[in-house]
């Protein structure tokens, strides 16, 4: 069923609109093109109610579905990039949440932008980046968020968020804390003409070297963060995937040290907590034997071991089952409980 600004489709399959590619169905697939129909579709109960509100679908590259939803799922379409306002060679750019996340890179590359180019070709939509806080390569979107556009369906109105009242953490924020409250329609983000491109986190200096790049620009360093990505991450396109399926856990700093001192090996990194540190839960996994693992069709990545794949015909509850037995020998073995990146939709972690 189409109608002005939405279209309707009950029993959707959602193979194709998962990354992962597993088969799950939902009982009603709203697809918006225009966010301003959002109250009407509210009003409609076609957003599900507080019981059972709609599971907003980004690109499906940071879920698992366990199981059917029992919910609608809800698609933002709106993809309009634009420049709102430049002072100083800071540049506001508003970018509406169906928007690829690597096409909105490419777009500030495009217009001489710098500040998201660590955040190349990392997968889904800009509406969906923000709930993450997705990172990658030293950056995190929200040290460039100025403000996120959403949708309240507690109040039915549209607010605007600064980037304090998203309460962004590692890999958190307010929208993931309370994902049932507000619908994310617009991001704002404050990028640059001048600034220099971030170039610590280790291996982009090495990769920007290998390719002959003294003095980097934006462009350059987007460049090397995608021949990173390709040589570590495998493409959802060819193996089904949701990227890194673990946080990085956070320890106290103790605990850090005594680890590090019993495995040499294992990377620990400063946090934004002076009293706790980051560990490697590609390490952990990969020091467990995890690495390369399957069983069936449910798998470990032989090229990293922080990525569930699915080879072929792998259903959601396989992969979980896998993830939690990995969970639970990097807990057993190091006393470290490991945390799922993606939501995990029909079951429970």
């Amino acid at each position: 069923m189409t109608t002005a600004g939405y279209r309707l489709q009950r029993r959707a399959p959602l193979r194709a609109l998962n990354t992962f590619g597993i088969d799950a169905t939902a009982p009603l697939l709203v697809e918006v093109d225009d966010a301003q129909a959002l109250p009407a579709l509210a009003g409609q109960g076609l957003l599900g109610d507080a019981a059972s509100p709609a599971l907003v679908l980004g690109g499906g590259s940071n879920l698992l579905f366990a199981g059917d939803p029992a919910t609608p799922l809800l698609r933002l379409r709106g993809t309009r990039i634009a420049a709102v306002d430049e002072h100083d060679g800071q540049v506001r750019v508003r970018a509406e949440a169906g928007a690829g996340w690597h096409a909105l890179v490419e777009w500030t590359l495009a217009h001489g932008l710098g500040g998201l180019e660590n955040l190349a070709l990392i997968p889904g939509t800009v509406g969906a980046a923000p709930i993450q806080n997705i990172g990658a390569y030293g950056v995190e979107i929200g040290e460039r968020v100025v403000a996120v556009e959403a949708f309240d369906r507690l109040d039915a109105r549209f607010v605007r968020l600064d980037r304090e009242d998203c309460a962004f953490a590692y890999r958190d924020s307010r929208f993931k804390r309370t994902p049932d409250r507000e619908i994310v329609v617009a991001v704002e983000f404050l990028l640059s003409r001048n600034a220099p491109p971030d170039i610590a986190y280790a291996g982009v200096a090495d990769e920007l070297s290998a390719m002959g790049v003294a003095a980097a620009m934006p462009a350059d360093v987007a460049e090397a963060v995608c021949r990173l990505r390709r040589r570590k991450l495998p493409d959802p396109a060819r193996i089904g995937n949701a990227g890194s399926f673990f946080k990085n856990p956070l320890v106290p700093a103790a605990q850090a040290e005594a680890l590090a001192i019993a495995h040499p090996d294992l990377p620990v990194f400063p946090a934004a907590d002076a009293g706790l540190r980051k560990l490697s839960a590609a390490w952990l996994i990969d020091a467990c034997g995890w690495k390369g693992h399957r069983d069936g069709d449910a798998g470990v990545s032989a090229a990293h071991a922080l990525v569930l794949v699915n080879h072929g015909a792998a259903r959601g509850d396989e992969l979980l089952g896998l993830a939690r037995r990995i969970r639970d020998s990097v807990a057993a073995r190091f006393g470290v409980a490991l945390e799922p990146e993606p939501r995990i939709v029909g079951a429970a972690w």
